[in-house]
């Protein structure tokens, strides 16, 4: 969420003929030294020097009119706050003098990340592409057990964006057409709805080639962040990659057992948490269960993962993987286990 607001930001600085910059979060602010440092979003620091004659302006996320930028001063910034600086690199490269600071306050993203959150929540589909074409495709959304075909075209000025493979960051994601989006991928979309529910004109579309994978764990490699895993569904193996930005849960019994008894009770093997979420409490309950790491997992553990599909089938990197999954997947009156429909939604843009 914080980056998608911070789109728009990048945008509405006018290009100056020093054309070095810097984007990231403040992580200090030393006013004698007319200094502040920043950490990027690829985690490099950098430190920013206001030349005695720099511009600062505060802008609202979202905003793309850099007249509409409050004035403010080296003390108005705080740790937390988001800074676009331009100017010239220093001598060294993690060094720049700015001619210009634009800044986002921390509390001005939180409130439009938890107004985005909401209006996702309220207004945001997601589910499988079953029809791609270049100005329509149909996504089948399951709220509940139902699954609901929805038709989704694009509003004037919509966003479409794409996730890059192997990556899960939506930094990384580019923007993109609807004519890129295939049958299987999984779409999340925002706009307004028919009364129906059938059809959506769509402001917002994000899209990418993910998988959700139920497997029993092979092996496990600590020092490459890797899972290796026996597909329930395709019998082969695969290679699971966690990252720094993979998330990783441990559903509890309890936690385990009342999805497993939701799942029952759609009367199918297999739902979507992320599209119940919408229109119930399943995510929400994954959302609360504790983080763990790999050292918590070992060899014949179950686990349900979803994923990006790069440009290896045989290897999948980790958006969300759980652990204490084995109620869920284990079929009534049986040892046998599958991942059925079950899909694990992607992170919200």
């Amino acid at each position: 969420m914080k980056l998608a607001c911070c789109l728009a930001f990048v945008l509405a600085v006018p290009l100056l003929a020093q054309t070095d910059r810097a984007l990231g979060a403040v992580t200090s602010v030393d006013p004698g030294g007319r200094r502040v440092t920043l950490k990027t979003d690829a985690g490099a620091a950098v430190i920013v020097t206001a030349q005695p004659n720099a511009n600062f302006r505060r802008v609202a996320p979202g905003e793309t009119d850099l007249q509409k930028a409050a004035v403010i001063t080296l003390n108005d910034i705080s740790v937390g706050d988001r800074v676009l600086a331009r100017g010239r690199a220093g001598a060294n490269s993690n060094e720049i003098t700015a001619a210009l600071i634009v800044v986002m306050s921390q509390g001005d993203i939180a409130q439009k990340q938890a107004a985005d959150r909401a209006d996702w929540d309220r207004r945001g589909v997601v589910g499988l592409v079953t029809m791609a074409g270049a100005g329509q495709i149909v996504i089948n959304v399951r709220t509940s057990g139902n699954v609901t075909p929805v038709a989704i075209t694009l509003a004037p000025n919509a966003k479409v964006r794409r996730y890059a493979p192997d990556s899960i960051r939506f930094a990384d994601a580019r923007p993109s057409a609807l004519g890129e989006i295939k049958t299987g991928d999984q779409v999340r979309a925002r706009g307004n709805r028919t009364e129906d529910g059938s059809k959506m004109t769509a402001e917002e579309v994000v899209s990418g080639s993910f998988r959700t994978i139920a497997g029993v764990i092979l092996s496990l490699d600590a020092q490459q962040n890797e899972v290796r895993i026996n597909d329930l569904d395709t019998k082969k193996a695969l290679v699971v990659k966690v990252s720094a930005d993979s998330s990783l849960r441990k559903l509890s019994p309890q936690v385990a057992q009342a999805i497993a008894q939701r799942v029952r009770g759609n009367g199918e093997n297999g739902a979507s948490p992320g599209g119940a979420a919408r229109g119930g409490d399943l995510q929400p309950m994954l959302e609360s269960s504790p983080s763990m790491t790999l050292a918590d997992l070992k060899v014949g553990d179950a686990i349900v993962v979803s994923g990006t599909v790069g440009a290896v089938p045989e290897r999948v990197t980790a958006i969300t993987l759980l652990g204490g999954v084995e109620p869920i997947l284990r079929r009534p009156g049986t040892q046998e286990m599958s991942l059925g429909s079950w899909i694990l939604d992607i992170d919200n843009p």
